[in-house]
């Protein structure tokens, strides 16, 4: 269930300046400049829609997920549910800005066509049992966070997606070319 007040949604789950070291709030200072020299000019106040399907279950999601200002907690939960974990049927409240970065990535390669989502939030279960079968896998992913999707965007390369996604500087981009998507997340910025 999503929080009534959360970093992403309200004021109410920040931390006061005040409550950190002064080292605390110079880093908070930084690392606010600059998510917001990152992020997308529509970031601020813009309606924000995305187009997802999963590429097993077929479910989908295409429609506005923020608006005057706020993520619409409605639109949150059936995306939560587009990014389920399949293996466990368990779903858990995504990083809406997680969205923000495939909304990004599409606006900019001025696409309207549908994510394919590949993977999603996988349970610390799932992804230990990914990461056994394969090298590939992080023992830490963000996937188990919520913060993180394996997806492919019609009518671009991965090789395309990536780039781009890179460039924008809004998260982490791994390039899967051989099986042809891309992870995306909103973590530190970082890229393999």
């Amino acid at each position: 269930m999503h929080p009534e007040a959360c970093p992403c949604c309200g004021e109410a789950g920040l931390v006061p300046a005040s409550a950190l070291p002064r080292r605390g709030v110079l880093a908070a200072v930084l690392a606010g400049a600059g998510t917001l020299a990152a992020a997308p000019a529509w970031a601020q106040g813009a309606t924000r829609s995305l187009r997802v399907r999963r590429q097993v279950t077929n479910d989908s999601f295409a429609g506005v997920y923020f608006r005057d200002g706020r993520y619409d907690r409605e639109a949150l939960r059936r995306l939560d549910y587009v990014f389920r974990d399949l293996s466990r049927a368990e779903t858990t409240p995504m990083d809406p800005r997680l969205f923000d970065v495939m909304a990004a990535a599409a606006l900019r390669l001025d696409s309207d066509e549908t994510f394919e989502v590949v993977s999603g939030y996988r349970t610390p279960e799932s992804n230990a049992v990914n990461a056994n079968r394969s090298r590939r896998v992080s023992r830490v992913s963000l996937h188990m966070s919520g913060m993180a999707a394996d997806c492919r965007l019609p009518g671009r390369s991965a090789t395309q997606l990536a780039r781009l996604a890179s460039e924008m500087r809004l998260g982490g981009v791994g390039l899967y070319s051989r099986d042809g998507f891309v992870h995306l997340d909103c973590g530190p910025v970082r890229r393999w």
